[in-house]
């Protein structure tokens, strides 16, 4: 069997080549080049995920290659987020770099000539009547399959877990044993591209600054000012500049520039209980013969544990999601993702919608 690991310079995907050598498979390895290092003003430099995606190919005596689909995310992964964030819809870059990149881009250049990809991601796979579904990870705190929900059926059907079955400490406890290069090293935070890149930063080289209104949603009263919608994302609490917190997203107008918070993080305002998942992707099968409302888990965002609620289809193509519970920051354009009622198989994913 011929194997391909995806070396990111952590802990993690360190860890997976030590395990698959301790099975007796030699993979081949590779990093995954995509941050603009050559671009003034948003430098991503990779030099320290390189060198110690090297240091653990020297110490199994593996091959490792640097594939280069710096260009290929910029025209894909930037676009789809710039064109979202203009929207006034919130994005999430780690989902479609998984499935245009990771698991896209690379199976065209290299991953075609292998049977697995394996990565570092806590997640796993399960085979039904023949059919490979994505399983969540057994760490559920680690669990990545929110960031896997847009993958395909070739996709998910070549890809190796080892971490699946692991808790997060074990993951770490086993780099320390073995004296991996990275088992120090932090977890990484952010946007899959970004490094150490400020947000606000990047957006701003797109879409500039335009000044606009923060309104208070329950008295209409003007309370500051933004410099523009694009710089804030429903629920977000930090960064508003504001007095007298805490104060939270809301909503946004779009067409005019408005920003909507409210004071206070009981208030009903907060809280959703209904959203529409828009373009729903499969990863395998639709699971359900019939357009009946079914109990199903999901998440919203990379939150530990999973919500209970209630898909039911619409008659439009797209699925309306109810729970019980208050769902706090319902965000436009981030991923909805579905599980099985047990949150074992993710399901797939679509694109909320509240209005």
């Amino acid at each position: 069997m011929k194997i391909a690991t995806l070396l990111s310079g952590g802990v993690d995907s360190a860890v997976a080549v030590h395990l698959l050598c301790e099975q007796g498979y030699k993979p081949d390895l590779f990093y995954i080049k995509i941050g603009m290092d050559t671009d003034d003003g948003l430098t991503c430099t990779s030099e320290e995920d390189i060198e110690l995606a090297t240091a653990t190919a020297r110490k199994y005596g593996l091959p490792l290659e640097v594939i280069d689909l710096q260009q290929e995310y910029w025209d894909r992964v930037v676009a789809y987020t710039i064109d979202k964030v203009r929207q006034g819809l919130t994005p999430n870059p780690d989902v479609m770099c998984n499935r245009l990149i990771k698991f896209g881009c690379f199976e065209e250049k290299a991953g075609y000539a292998y049977d697995k990809i394996v990565t570092g991601h806590y997640a796993d796979t399960c085979v039904i009547d023949g059919r490979t579904w994505l399983a969540t990870a057994k760490d559920p705190v680690k669990d990545q399959t929110d960031f896997l929900a847009q993958i395909t059926y070739l996709q998910v059907s070549k890809l190796w877990f080892p971490l699946g079955g692991l808790m997060k400490h074990e993951v770490r406890e086993i780099a320390r044993e073995a004296r991996l290069p990275s088992a120090a090293r932090k977890d990484s935070q952010g946007i899959c591209f970004l490094g150490k890149i400020n947000y606000n930063d990047f957006i701003r080289r797109f879409l500039g600054e335009r000044t606009g209104k923060v309104i208070e949603k329950e008295t209409g009263k003007t309370i500051g000012e933004h410099k523009g919608f694009w710089f804030h994302t429903i629920g977000q609490r930090k960064g508003l500049g504001l007095s007298g917190g805490p104060w939270f997203v809301i909503d946004k107008d779009v067409e005019q520039n408005i920003l909507y918070v409210s004071h206070g993080y009981d208030t009903e305002l907060q809280y959703g209980h209904e959203f529409r998942l828009t373009d729903f992707h499969f990863i395998t099968d639709n699971p359900w013969d019939t357009p009946a409302p079914r109990p199903v888990c999901f998440k919203v965002r990379h939150t530990e544990g999973w919500h209970p609620g209630t898909l039911t289809p619409l008659a439009d193509g797209n699925y309306h999601i109810y729970s019980e519970e208050k769902i706090q920051g319902i965000a436009p354009g981030q991923f909805g993702v579905i599980y099985d009622r047990e949150a074992h198989l993710c399901i797939g994913s679509g694109e909320i919608r509240v209005h």
